[in-house]
C-alpha cells in the first residue's frame, strides 16, 4: 500500500470529526506522539488525552480495529513515506510533466467499453453512493458534485467509519462507487463476520492495479499506474473526469 492502515484511519478521522471532538483529541494526541506511546497501556493513553478507558476503546471501533491490542500494533509497524522530485530537475517543470505523463497513461488505458457500462448503472440506479479514503475522497466528491450538475444526486462521506457503515446498510437498490487507487479500500476494514451484507449493493471500483478485488466486488475500472504517491490523486480524477463526461455524453441533453 502507498499508505500504511493507522495513517488512513487517522487522517479520515482528523479530516471528518468536529472541532474538539473525542475521536478528534485522541487522533490528534496519537499522531503527535508516536514515538513516545508504542508500548503505553490503554489506561496511560486514555488519562494522557484527559478521556476515558471506554471513549478510547470506543475511539478504536470507530475507526475500524478490532481493540487496544491491534491499534498498539500497529503504532509499532506504521511507517510515513513522502515521495520527492529529484533535487537536480526544474521542481515546477518536473512537476507538470509528471502530472501529464500520468494523466495520458491512467486516460490512454482505461477500457471505455466498463466506463460506459457504469455511466448506464449511474443512470438506472436511483440510490448511488461514491466514497474513497484521503485523496481518493476527492475524486468521490468530484463526482458527486459534477453529477449534481448533470440531475443525478450522488451522496458521499468523509469519514471512513461512516462510509463503511453506509456499504453495509445499502440494499439492492444501491450502486457503490469507490475510488481507490491500490484496490485496497476493503483491506482496512475486517470484513469476515461483514461479507454477507456486502452482496446485496451492485460495487463498482476504479483503481490503478491489477490485483485481485475482493469477491463481493462487481465490477471495475482499472488504468495503468506507477503506484506513486505523486500521480496518485491525478489520475483518479482524471478517471473521474473521463466518468462524467461519458455520462454527459450518453444521457444529457
Amino acid at each position: 500500500m502507498i499508505y500504511d492502515k493507522l495513517p488512513v484511519v487517522f487522517l479520515s478521522t482528523l479530516a471528518s470529526e468536529k472541532k474538539d471532538s473525542t475521536n478528534k483529541i485522541i487522533a490528534e494526541y496519537i499522531l503527535s506522539h508516536q514515538d513516545e506511546i508504542r508500548n503505553i497501556s490503554i489506561k496511560e493513553l486514555a488519562d494522557a488525552c484527559h478521556v476515558g478507558t471506554g471513549s478510547l476503546s470506543r475511539f478504536v471501533r470507530d475507526i475500524g480495529l478490532n481493540d487496544f491490542a491491534e491499534l498498539r500494533m500497529l503504532l509499532g509497524d506504521t511507517f510515513y513515506r513522502f515521495e520527492k522530485a529529484e533535487k537536480k530537475t526544474d521542481l515546477a517543470e518536473d512537476q507538470s510533466r509528471y502530472i501529464s505523463r500520468s494523466v495520458e497513461q491512467a486516460l490512454s488505458s482505461i477500457d471505455m467499453k466498463t466506463v460506459e457500462m457504469l455511466a448506464k448503472d449511474m443512470h438506472d440506479y436511483k440510490k448511488i453512493y461514491a466514497c474513497g479514503m484521503l485523496k481518493a475522497q476527492n475524486a468521490a466528491v468530484d463526482l458527486s458534485v459534477d453529477m449534481c450538475m448533470l440531475g443525478k444526486l450522488i451522496s458521499t462521506n468523509t469519514a471512513y467509519a461512516d462510509q463503511i457503515d453506509h456499504i453495509l446498510k445499502a440494499g439492492k437498490e444501491d450502486l457503490i462507487i469507490v475510488f481507490s487507487y491500490t484496490g485496497s479500500y476493503f483491506d482496512y476494514q475486517d470484513f469476515r463476520a461483514k461479507e454477507k451484507h456486502l452482496i446485496l449493493p451492485k460495487i463498482w471500483m476504479i483503481c490503478g492495479t491489477q490485483k485481485e478485488m475482493p469477491w463481493f466486488v462487481d465490477h471495475v475500472i482499472r488504468f495503468d499506474s506507477t503506484g506513486s504517491q505523486r500521480s496518485h490523486p491525478f489520475q483518479l480524477e482524471a478517471a473521474e473526469s473521463l466518468i462524467v463526461q461519458t455520462y454527459a455524453r450518453m444521457y444529457a441533453e
